[in-house]
């Protein structure tokens, strides 16, 4: 009786374990993007675009929102952030490095905080 008990909760358990890890297929995520231009909005989206899983991307020039439908299976908001910043631009959580921030387009330079 006890080993039924046992094996019980490890299923249980075991299911419990499984269920929290599933991710979102079609995650819906908004984060401040710094830029200033069309460019900007191209090369904004074209590095989010060029992240495994994400089906959606569209960044608002006047209020800096970057708006995705990402596959988090496939790749992280993490990983969104990164690839961002790896174009020039500061994201509210990964700040570009001055080296990708300096190789911007003169007009797509913003006030970095």
């Amino acid at each position: 009786m006890r080993n039924i008990v046992l094996i019980a909760i490890m299923v249980f358990l075991g299911f419990s374990a499984q269920a929290q890890s599933k991710k979102n297929k079609n995650l819906k995520y908004k984060t401040e993007v710094n830029g200033s231009c069309e460019l900007c909005k191209k090369r904004i989206e074209k590095a989010a675009y060029n992240v495994p899983g994400v089906k959606m991307a569209t960044w608002d020039i006047g209020s800096h929102e970057l708006a995705v439908i990402l596959n988090e299976e496939k790749s992280s908001t993490a990983d969104l952030n990164a690839a961002i910043a790896k174009v020039g631009h500061d994201t509210k959580e990964v700040k570009a490095t001055d080296a990708d921030y300096e190789a911007l387009h003169s007009c797509c330079k913003y006030v970095r905080e």
